[in-house]
């Protein structure tokens, strides 16, 4: 079982800051990345940042240099620091983790419930 709830959303004026945090509950699986991804009304999904078990980081453009993200060391739980808020940042953010069940050679993503960040002028 992979369980996971996001926490640290809000509403938060331009150029402010949040945190959002993760945590994981895991049962007999292997993690090997987790990241967040968000999602506008009316809009797709999109990768917002994603850190591999090795440390290794990914973001997407419009975030690079405003947000962080960072996983704890046993890798059950993953935290965005989220600077420099623009009114584009807008959106539900979704915890999500990439794990394979113990004895299984099947990898998939698990998704938490979303978190809404609200950025206003």
């Amino acid at each position: 079982q992979v369980q996971l709830v996001e926490s640290g959303g809000g509403l938060v004026q331009p150029g402010g800051s949040l945190r959002l945090s993760c945590a994981a509950s895991v049962t007999d699986h292997t993690i090997y990345s987790m990241g967040w991804y968000r999602q506008a009304p009316m809009k797709q999904r999109e990768l917002v940042a994603r850190i591999t078990g090795s440390g290794s980081t990914n973001y997407a453009d419009s975030v690079k240099g405003r947000f962080t993200i960072s996983m704890d060391n046993g890798k059950v739980t993953t935290d965005l620091q989220m600077n420099r808020l623009i009114p584009e940042d807008t959106a539900t953010y979704f915890c999500t983790a990439d794990a394979r069940r113990g004895g299984s050679s099947v990898r998939r993503d698990y998704w938490g419930q979303g978190t809404q960040v609200t950025i206003y002028s």
